[in-house]
């Protein structure tokens, strides 16, 4: 069992900056990969960004590809997301969510673990 707990959401200008955490409980947590969903109201959630157990490996979504970077510390067993060049687009509920598979996925069914979500809003 993992519990996963999202911070670092907020309100900020278009252009300006956020670095999300994801704390992990549990001794496993270099087992999983992990993963960042996003939902927009009214919008299904989608794929941001994943990067593989050992932190060797990462994949990003199209849209936000040059802009966000997910990187990993095992010893601290937490992922964050930095997120720059923020856009009035990237305004929704971020999820982490971890991968009992170990590789990067880009579909939320691979995921076992979710957090509760943290608001992130960008204004223009």
């Amino acid at each position: 069992q993992v519990q996963l707990v999202e911070s670092g959401g907020g309100l900020v200008q278009a252009g300006g900056s956020l670095r999300l955490s994801c704390a992990a409980s549990g001794r496993t947590f270099n087992s999983y990969a992990m993963g960042w969903f996003r939902q927009a109201p009214g919008k299904e959630r989608e794929f941001v960004a994943a990067i593989r157990w050992s932190g060797a490996r990462t994949n990003y979504a199209d849209s936000v590809k040059g802009r966000f970077t997910i990187s990993r510390d095992n010893a601290k067993n937490t992922v964050y997301l930095q997120m720059n060049s923020l856009k009035p687009e990237d305004t929704a509920v971020y999820y982490c969510a971890a991968d009992s598979t170990r590789v990067v996925h880009a579909t939320a069914l691979f995921y076992d673990y979710w957090g509760q979500g943290t608001q992130v809003t960008v204004s223009s």
